[in-house]
């Protein structure tokens, strides 16, 4: 299968990348109070909030491990319910209301870490308190820029499905640019699994501005349906975004 643009236009050229950082990532994802229904908004509630509080001192502990270089624990605030091509080729369609994402020194070095009596410990509490889980350990393929982790903003974790990885990965430069350009998107670690997973890749990005205003940079543009979702189907690819907050 080769890669094909749909409505190609002028403005959206492959994004800017720098080189891919050497880390390696623990992506630890959790289905805890997602969604009922169609409604995009998660449960919340006295049982999550004790949950986010124990694992955000659980990743403070795993900071202190020397092949740790950042462990962040993020809470959704906006859960789409997945398109008919995610349904349709998503092994299991993304709902993840909680995420931990583990930062290690190199991709090696997250083997170690994961097998840590540090990680157990965290994976353990989310298996306690989830319906449904999901680990990859990952390596950064491409990268428009870091995020910031350190302050509170707009996340975005967006579990990609697709019948060509190879594909899926050459467009999304061309998707990334259309952010680049009508969103203000500049940063970007778009994380690939090291081993079997339920998703081709995991884009992590960042944004100082709120749902509404997002909302409307992204819904707000034609092109987001002619070119964004026009280039997602057309290359037999599927997005399942959802948008966080720092826990």
């Amino acid at each position: 299968m080769e890669l094909t643009i749909v409505n190609p236009h002028p403005k959206y050229p492959r994004v800017g990348l720098i080189e891919p950082a050497p880390n390696g990532y623990l992506l630890l994802a959790a289905v805890v109070e997602p969604t009922l229904g169609r409604t995009p908004f998660p449960h919340g509630g006295p049982r999550k909030a004790a949950l986010l509080s124990e694992l955000k001192a659980l990743a403070a502990g795993l900071e202190r491990l020397g092949a740790v270089t950042k462990a962040t624990v993020y809470r959704a605030i906006l859960i789409p319910p997945p398109g008919r091509d995610a349904q349709r080729m998503a092994a299991h369609p993304a709902r993840y209301d909680v995420v931990t994402l583990v930062e290690t020194t190199t991709v090696d070095a997250a083997g170690d870490v994961a097998a840590s009596p540090e990680f157990r410990k965290l994976h353990d509490t989310i298996t306690a308190a989830a319906r449904e889980e999901y680990l990859m350990t990952a390596r950064c393929l491409r990268r428009v820029g870091d995020v910031d982790k350190t302050r509170q903003g707009l996340f975005l974790f967006n579990y990609f499905a697709a019948e060509d990885p190879a594909v899926a990965l050459d467009l999304w430069d061309h998707l990334a640019a259309w952010y680049a350009v009508e969103t203000g998107l500049d940063n970007s670690t778009l994380l690939g699994p090291v081993g079997p997973s339920d998703y081709v890749f995991v884009n992590h990005a960042r944004w100082d501005m709120s749902v509404p205003r997002f909302a409307l940079k992204q819904f707000g543009k034609r092109t987001f349906y002619s070119y964004v979702l026009a280039n997602l189907h057309a290359n037999r690819t599927a997005a399942m975004p959802i948008l966080y907050r720092l826990a």
